[in-house]
Protein backbone atom coordinates (compact mmCIF):
# COMPACT_ATOMS: atom_id res chain seq x y z
CA UNK A 1 0.00 0.00 0.00
CA UNK A 2 1.16 3.53 -0.70
CA UNK A 3 2.96 5.28 2.15
CA UNK A 4 2.66 8.79 0.74
CA UNK A 5 1.16 11.54 2.85
CA UNK A 6 -0.14 13.31 -0.25
CA UNK A 7 -3.81 13.78 -1.03
CA UNK A 8 -4.02 11.37 -3.94
CA UNK A 9 -6.37 8.41 -3.23
CA UNK A 10 -4.07 5.73 -4.62
CA UNK A 11 -3.75 2.20 -3.33
CA UNK A 12 -0.77 1.10 -5.40
CA UNK A 13 2.69 2.21 -4.35
CA UNK A 14 4.31 4.60 -6.81
CA UNK A 15 8.00 4.61 -7.70
CA UNK A 16 9.88 7.12 -9.84
CA UNK A 17 12.79 6.17 -12.09
CA UNK A 18 14.78 9.19 -13.26
CA UNK A 19 18.18 10.02 -14.65
CA UNK A 20 20.02 11.59 -17.58
CA UNK A 21 19.32 10.74 -21.21
CA UNK A 22 20.92 7.43 -22.16
CA UNK A 23 21.62 6.26 -18.62
CA UNK A 24 19.43 3.18 -19.11
CA UNK A 25 16.12 3.96 -17.42
CA UNK A 26 14.00 2.08 -19.95
CA UNK A 27 16.47 -0.80 -20.06
CA UNK A 28 16.28 -1.01 -16.26
CA UNK A 29 12.49 -1.27 -16.44
CA UNK A 30 12.74 -3.94 -19.15
CA UNK A 31 15.07 -5.93 -16.92
CA UNK A 32 12.86 -5.48 -13.85
CA UNK A 33 9.63 -6.55 -15.56
CA UNK A 34 10.28 -10.34 -15.60
CA UNK A 35 11.84 -10.23 -12.13
CA UNK A 36 8.81 -8.49 -10.61
CA UNK A 37 6.48 -10.81 -12.51
CA UNK A 38 8.24 -13.88 -11.07
CA UNK A 39 7.80 -12.39 -7.62
CA UNK A 40 4.06 -12.04 -8.18
CA UNK A 41 4.00 -8.24 -8.12
CA UNK A 42 0.98 -6.71 -9.89
CA UNK A 43 2.35 -3.58 -11.56
CA UNK A 44 2.08 -1.11 -14.44
CA UNK A 45 4.31 1.53 -16.02
CA UNK A 46 3.94 5.20 -16.93
CA UNK A 47 6.60 6.63 -19.25
CA UNK A 48 7.43 10.29 -19.79
CA UNK A 49 8.85 11.70 -23.01
CA UNK A 50 9.18 15.27 -24.22
CA UNK A 51 6.96 15.18 -27.31
CA UNK A 52 6.69 11.50 -28.24
CA UNK A 53 5.54 8.18 -26.77
CA UNK A 54 8.68 6.35 -27.86
CA UNK A 55 9.57 4.74 -24.52
CA UNK A 56 6.00 3.55 -23.99
CA UNK A 57 5.88 2.05 -27.48
CA UNK A 58 9.21 0.32 -26.88
CA UNK A 59 7.82 -1.36 -23.75
CA UNK A 60 4.54 -2.23 -25.46
CA UNK A 61 6.38 -3.92 -28.34
CA UNK A 62 8.79 -5.74 -26.04
CA UNK A 63 6.45 -8.67 -25.35
CA UNK A 64 7.45 -8.42 -21.70
CA UNK A 65 4.28 -6.80 -20.39
CA UNK A 66 0.62 -6.44 -21.36
CA UNK A 67 0.61 -3.28 -23.54
CA UNK A 68 -2.50 -2.06 -21.71
CA UNK A 69 -0.37 -1.80 -18.57
CA UNK A 70 1.86 0.86 -20.15
CA UNK A 71 0.70 4.47 -20.26
CA UNK A 72 2.50 7.47 -21.79
CA UNK A 73 2.76 11.09 -20.72
CA UNK A 74 4.09 13.73 -23.12
CA UNK A 75 5.71 16.47 -21.05
CA UNK A 76 5.71 19.00 -23.88
CA UNK A 77 8.30 21.06 -22.00
CA UNK A 78 11.03 20.62 -19.40
CA UNK A 79 10.76 17.04 -18.09
CA UNK A 80 11.09 18.35 -14.53
CA UNK A 81 7.69 19.98 -14.79
CA UNK A 82 5.49 16.87 -14.94
CA UNK A 83 7.33 14.92 -12.25
CA UNK A 84 8.09 17.75 -9.84
CA UNK A 85 6.51 21.18 -10.31
CA UNK A 86 3.12 20.01 -11.60
CA UNK A 87 2.80 16.19 -11.67
CA UNK A 88 -0.94 16.32 -12.45
CA UNK A 89 -0.63 14.47 -15.77
CA UNK A 90 1.35 11.66 -14.17
CA UNK A 91 -0.97 11.40 -11.18
CA UNK A 92 -3.92 11.12 -13.58
CA UNK A 93 -2.13 8.44 -15.61
CA UNK A 94 -1.44 6.43 -12.46
CA UNK A 95 -5.04 6.82 -11.29
CA UNK A 96 -6.31 5.60 -14.67
CA UNK A 97 -4.14 2.48 -14.50
CA UNK A 98 -5.36 1.75 -10.98
CA UNK A 99 -8.95 2.08 -12.14
CA UNK A 100 -8.28 -0.29 -15.06
CA UNK A 101 -6.43 -2.87 -12.94
CA UNK A 102 -8.02 -2.92 -9.47
CA UNK A 103 -5.43 -5.28 -7.96
CA UNK A 104 -2.48 -3.08 -8.89
CA UNK A 105 0.25 -2.99 -6.22
CA UNK A 106 2.84 -0.83 -7.93
CA UNK A 107 3.15 1.84 -10.63
CA UNK A 108 6.58 2.68 -12.06
CA UNK A 109 6.97 6.22 -13.40
CA UNK A 110 9.86 6.61 -15.81
CA UNK A 111 10.93 10.22 -16.11
CA UNK A 112 11.80 11.87 -19.38
CA UNK A 113 15.59 12.03 -19.70
CA UNK A 114 17.14 15.03 -18.03
CA UNK A 115 20.20 16.17 -16.12
CA UNK A 116 21.44 15.56 -12.59
CA UNK A 117 18.96 18.09 -11.16
CA UNK A 118 15.91 15.94 -11.84
CA UNK A 119 13.88 15.00 -8.76
CA UNK A 120 10.36 13.66 -8.12
CA UNK A 121 7.54 15.30 -6.19
CA UNK A 122 6.40 13.23 -3.23
CA UNK A 123 2.85 14.10 -4.29
CA UNK A 124 3.54 11.75 -7.22
CA UNK A 125 5.78 9.00 -5.84
CA UNK A 126 6.46 7.29 -2.55
CA UNK A 127 10.06 6.36 -3.35
CA UNK A 128 12.37 6.99 -6.27
CA UNK A 129 15.40 5.67 -8.10
CA UNK A 130 17.98 7.74 -9.95
CA UNK A 131 19.99 6.07 -12.72
CA UNK A 132 23.44 7.18 -13.84
CA UNK A 133 25.92 5.25 -15.97
CA UNK A 134 29.67 4.84 -15.96
CA UNK A 135 29.96 6.10 -19.55
CA UNK A 136 28.80 9.49 -18.29
CA UNK A 137 32.03 9.79 -16.29
CA UNK A 138 33.25 8.85 -12.84
CA UNK A 139 32.89 12.47 -11.73
CA UNK A 140 29.08 12.28 -11.69
CA UNK A 141 28.85 11.45 -7.96
CA UNK A 142 31.31 14.25 -7.09
CA UNK A 143 29.04 16.77 -8.84
CA UNK A 144 26.48 16.05 -6.12
CA UNK A 145 23.44 16.71 -8.29
CA UNK A 146 20.09 16.67 -6.48
CA UNK A 147 19.08 13.47 -8.30
CA UNK A 148 22.18 11.65 -7.04
CA UNK A 149 21.94 12.98 -3.50
CA UNK A 150 18.20 12.96 -2.82
CA UNK A 151 17.00 9.71 -4.42
CA UNK A 152 16.09 6.73 -2.26
CA UNK A 153 18.22 4.41 -4.42
CA UNK A 154 21.06 5.33 -6.75
CA UNK A 155 21.67 2.89 -9.61
CA UNK A 156 25.04 3.01 -11.37
CA UNK A 157 24.36 1.32 -14.70
CA UNK A 158 26.46 -0.02 -17.60
CA UNK A 159 29.20 -1.24 -15.26
CA UNK A 160 30.53 -3.47 -18.04
CA UNK A 161 31.72 -0.34 -19.87
CA UNK A 162 33.97 0.85 -17.03
CA UNK A 163 37.26 -0.53 -18.40
CA UNK A 164 36.45 0.83 -21.86
CA UNK A 165 35.85 4.41 -20.72
CA UNK A 166 38.68 4.73 -18.21
CA UNK A 167 36.51 4.44 -15.10
CA UNK A 168 37.69 2.68 -11.94
CA UNK A 169 34.36 1.24 -10.93
CA UNK A 170 35.14 0.55 -7.26
CA UNK A 171 36.31 4.14 -6.81
CA UNK A 172 33.19 5.52 -8.50
CA UNK A 173 30.90 3.41 -6.31
CA UNK A 174 32.81 4.37 -3.17
CA UNK A 175 32.48 8.06 -4.07
CA UNK A 176 28.75 7.59 -4.70
CA UNK A 177 28.30 5.99 -1.29
CA UNK A 178 30.33 8.77 0.33
CA UNK A 179 28.33 11.67 -1.13
CA UNK A 180 25.09 9.84 -0.28
CA UNK A 181 26.14 9.27 3.32
CA UNK A 182 25.98 5.50 2.95
CA UNK A 183 22.45 5.45 1.49
CA UNK A 184 21.84 2.63 -1.02
CA UNK A 185 23.86 2.41 -4.22
CA UNK A 186 23.52 -0.56 -6.58
CA UNK A 187 25.76 -1.31 -9.56
CA UNK A 188 23.96 -2.78 -12.57
CA UNK A 189 24.24 -3.89 -16.15
CA UNK A 190 20.62 -3.79 -17.23
CA UNK A 191 21.41 -5.57 -20.50
CA UNK A 192 22.95 -8.65 -18.87
CA UNK A 193 20.92 -8.60 -15.66
CA UNK A 194 23.76 -7.81 -13.25
CA UNK A 195 22.35 -6.17 -10.13
CA UNK A 196 18.70 -6.35 -11.22
CA UNK A 197 17.67 -8.79 -8.50
CA UNK A 198 19.19 -6.40 -5.94
CA UNK A 199 17.14 -3.51 -7.33
CA UNK A 200 14.00 -5.67 -7.16
CA UNK A 201 14.91 -6.60 -3.57
CA UNK A 202 15.13 -2.91 -2.68
CA UNK A 203 11.75 -2.21 -4.25
CA UNK A 204 9.95 -5.13 -2.64
CA UNK A 205 11.40 -4.57 0.82
CA UNK A 206 11.39 -0.75 1.03
CA UNK A 207 8.19 -0.03 -0.88
CA UNK A 208 6.01 -3.13 -0.97
CA UNK A 209 7.20 -4.41 2.42
CA UNK A 210 7.51 -7.96 1.13
CA UNK A 211 9.83 -10.20 3.10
Amino acid sequence: MSTSTGARPSVAARIGIGGPVGSGKTALIEALIPVLQRRGVDFAVVTNDLVTKEDAERLRRSGLIDPARVSAVEAGACPHTVIREDPTLNIAAGDALEAKFPGLELVLFESGGDNLASTFSLDLVDWWIFVIDVAGGDDIPRKRGPGVIKCDLLVVNKVDLAPHVGVVLDAMLAEAERVRGGRPVIATNARSGVGIEAVADAITSAVLFHA
